[in-house]
């Protein structure tokens, strides 16, 4: 039997994709499968999702992009958090944690 695929709710792949840029700059690859690696294969973020969450968290100054050689040798761009994303990112990751508490208190009323 095969698993049903979970979709992430509007807005996460952002704070997710800025999560995963906390540490080290990236190029969208190895986003994508650092978020696949981490969730144990539940997060598998499409390129078709990943481009334009990048290009827009790059228009909104949460991250900015360089072109370097990537470990295969291979041009690359590597986005990078900013001092305004990491910011967001913050205030992203309370209001998550927040509604998420919220939300499992729901779904543990008797």
């Amino acid at each position: 039997m095969t698993e049903r695929r979970l979709e992430l709710p509007q807005g996460t792949l952002d704070m997710l994709v800025l999560k995963a840029l906390e540490l080290e700059a990236m190029h969208g690859w190895a986003i994508s499968e650092r978020l696949q690696q981490i969730s144990r294969d539940v997060i598998q973020v499409q390129q078709g999702s990943l481009y334009p969450a990048l290009h827009r968290l790059e228009r909104r100054g949460w991250i900015k992009a360089n072109w370097a050689v990537s470990e295969n040798n291979r041009r690359a761009k590597y986005y990078e958090l900013t001092a305004k994303g990491h910011k967001q990112l913050a205030t992203e990751t309370s209001d998550w944690q927040k509604l998420t508490s919220a939300v499992d208190q729901i779904l543990r009323m008797a």
